[in-house]
């Protein structure tokens, strides 16, 4: 009987050290998702469908809050449903076991509550897109005085690709090299081979 951790993060600024300093450590095996939305699909998370395919009858999955397995309710619901009646307990930091019954009922509430704020994200994050479209038709700046939507680019993203291509250089050196993060330039890269 493995006792596993999962962890998730959905931006690059977010550390799971948080999580696992919360939980208290002590796991056979960790799994964890960087980088990632809850929005996603549970079994659609390269780390999460590792654990998935680990986990074995008599075994406890550990996260932090509901909120990190997602934010959609019913893929959080079914994801638990599916580790329950393989035999895998799932524990939630401050909750105890997810079982059925009591316990499923405590994890749909749950689970629509994260779904409900991954919503009012999407229709704030909308709000201010539309309030900074507006400003900028009007007056040439958002309302925060930027000259464009979006994150002003700290370099050419084709020339930093290309470089990194050139040279065979890692993530890091490139990073290095042209001043930039290391989740910029992942970034970067990311979206010339999108073009490509």
């Amino acid at each position: 009987m493995a006792r596993i951790a999962y962890y998730r993060v959905s931006t690059a600024d977010q550390s799971i050290e948080a999580q696992r300093a919360a939980m208290g450590g002590g796991f056979d095996r960790e799994f964890k998702d960087e980088g990632i939305s809850g929005a996603v699909p549970a079994a659609q998370r390269p780390g999460f469908a590792d654990l998935l395919g680990y986990v074995r009858e008599g075994d406890s999955v550990h996260v932090y809050a509901v909120d990190r397995l997602g934010r959609d309710a019913l893929d959080v619901q079914a994801t638990v449903r599916q580790l329950i009646k393989r035999g895998v307990s799932v524990e939630v930091r401050g909750l105890g076991t997810m079982g059925e019954g009591v316990g499923e009922l405590i994890l749909a509430v749950l689970a629509q509550v994260a779904d409900m704020e991954r919503r009012r994200i999407a229709e704030r994050t909308e709000a201010g897109r539309a309030t900074a479209r507006e400003h900028l038709e009007r007056t040439g700046r958002t309302h925060r005085g930027k000259v464009s939507l979006g994150r002003p680019k700290e370099a050419d993203a084709a020339a930093v690709a290309r470089w990194r291509t050139e040279n065979g250089a890692s993530i890091a050196v490139t990073a290095a090299h042209w001043g930039l993060s290391a989740s910029t330039v992942k970034r970067y890269c990311a979206e010339i081979s999108q073009v490509a």
